[in-house]
């Protein structure tokens, strides 16, 4: 990188005063500053381009090896089955003859149902039954508004008035 100290840079400063002028000098400045802002955008873009491209290589490398790996494990799988259907071929069942002579149904488990469906929903622990036979409050509601509701018929404005 280039090495431009303070003292440089007010150098520089200097000879751009001369040679370009203080009616000019501002609005060249502000051009060279949005210049090396983009100058500086697209280095970073570049740059994540770059890292980009890298991290992709290296996650198709992983999932060729990740799938090269699952071949090789259902490969095993489908030899160690094929192995141990031949052997309960060669060995038969005697409890076939058995359940074939008697009638018998294989037997089937159970499924466990919980009893409670919806654990993940939260219960209240006062019915509203209870609430409502007691007074207790179930909504919330203003002071003005309580004040209106429970305001004597004479007080209340005429408007108000229901039929």
């Amino acid at each position: 990188m280039l090495d431009i100290g303070f003292t440089k840079l007010f150098v520089i400063g200097g000879i751009a005063l001369v040679v370009i002028g203080p009616e000019r000098l501002p609005k060249v400045a502000r051009m060279v500053g949005t210049m090396l802002g983009r100058a500086q955008r697209y280095v970073s873009e570049v740059k994540a381009e770059v890292n980009r491209s890298m991290e992709l290589d290296e996650l198709n490398k992983a999932r060729k090896a990740f799938e090269t790996a699952a071949q090789d494990v259902q490969q095993a799988a489908s030899g160690v089955t094929q192995e141990v259907n031949q052997a309960l071929s060669s060995l038969g069942s005697p409890l076939d003859d058995d359940e074939a002579q008697w009638g018998l149904d294989p037997v089937i488990t159970p499924v466990h149902i919980s009893p409670r469906k919806n654990w993940r929903l939260k219960r209240g622990t006062t019915p509203l039954w209870y609430k409502k036979k007691s007074g207790v409050r179930t909504h919330v509601q203003s002071g003005a508004a309580r004040v209106a509701r429970f305001r004597p018929r004479s007080l209340r404005p005429a408007e108000s008035y229901r039929p």
